[in-house]
């Protein structure tokens, strides 16, 4: 996997990245986690395979892995990992997020699993958390989830606060959500001081297209998250035209769909959200992917509209 430049930031980084999101914690959204991780949820237990799916990701080439302060564990695990291995910072690009809390303790059932505020006391908390655990391997810290509703953009006070880090050396960026993520892009693009942006995009949702080319073309690194739908577009998903699209191609679904975010000229790194070396086995296989044109009409019909994307996005339960 050949390395490339994430935007105008320098850090080198992979096409295909891992994110953590289902590797630090017990429970998380994704179709059929429960099963990925199996019966045994212990720290020590889920902090042994979520080091073998680092050591599978490193050898297929992965460069850029991706956590969060509410990722459960994950910036603990990484940093144990990357001590482990002796990698000097730099050695891989890591990026990482502020603004929820996880509140679940390492339980599946909780009521409340994380939660968010996006004030300059997080930030400033959850940057010298981050710090403390990956210290120098952290090179881009990003808002978690910035909305239009929730201020984040027009918070003097944090945005002062970012490009004061900027000015250090540390990249910074922000993920969006939400059927509003075109509009949060643009409103990013304003403010000026990001080095990222990170959104959703996949088969189903392809809503955030024209920001994310904008953000491309300005010199933003673009990351793209959930392109997998939380599982949907896998074997254990919900759409069936993919599941035969990817039979007569003689692949995985998760191969195809991941394939088809790689080929938008503005996506930089895609995530993988791998739980097992298995499922991080059949992602890698989006790599080998050609997608020849005339796949396109048959792609693009699966896309849904953005407003019920997010309504059954919602409704996923905790697992």
């Amino acid at each position: 996997m050949s390395d490339h430049v994430l935007g105008g930031t320098g850090l080198p980084v992979s096409r295909l990245g891992l994110g953590l999101a289902a590797l630090g914690r017990p429970g998380y959204i994704n179709i059929g986690h429960c099963d990925d991780l199996g019966a045994q949820k212990d720290v020590a237990t889920l902090e042994r395979e979520a080091h073998a799916v680092l050591d599978a990701a490193y050898a297929g080439g992965i460069r850029y892995f991706d956590a969060a302060r509410s990722y459960g564990k994950a910036e603990e695990f990484l940093a144990s990992w990357l001590e482990r291995r002796g990698l000097p910072p730099g050695a891989v690009t890591v990026g990482s997020k502020w603004g929820y809390t996880y509140t679940a303790d390492w339980r599946v059932d909780a009521e409340v699993h994380e939660v968010k505020d996006l004030s300059l006391a997080t930030l400033r908390r959850q940057l010298a958390e981050s710090r403390c655990l990956l210290g120098a391997h952290l090179r881009l810290y990003q808002i978690h989830s910035a909305t239009l509703e929730s201020g984040v953009l027009e918070d003097g006070t944090v945005l002062d606060e970012l490009a004061h880090l900027r000015e250090t050396g540390l990249a910074i960026g922000l993920t969006v959500t939400g059927s509003s993520q075109r509009e949060t892009i643009e409103r990013a693009l304003d403010v000026g001081i990001f080095d990222t942006v990170q959104a959703t995009w996949n088969l189903l949702e392809r809503s955030a297209s024209p920001a994310l080319a904008a953000a491309h073309a300005a010199g933003l690194g673009v990351i793209v998250k959930e392109a997998l739908a939380n599982g949907r577009l896998t074997a254990r998903g919900d759409v069936a035209p993919l599941q035969e699209l990817a039979k007569r191609l003689g692949t995985t679904p998760d191969a195809l769909a991941l394939a088809a975010v790689l080929s938008q000229p503005w996506a930089d790194v895609v995530l993988s959200g791998a739980a097992t070396v298995e499922t991080l086995s059949s992602n890698l296989r989006a790599l080998e992917l050609d997608l020849d044109a005339e796949l396109a009409p048959e792609l693009a019909r699966l896309a849904e509209v953005p407003a019920r994307y997010w309504q059954e996005r919602a409704a996923l339960t905790w697992n």
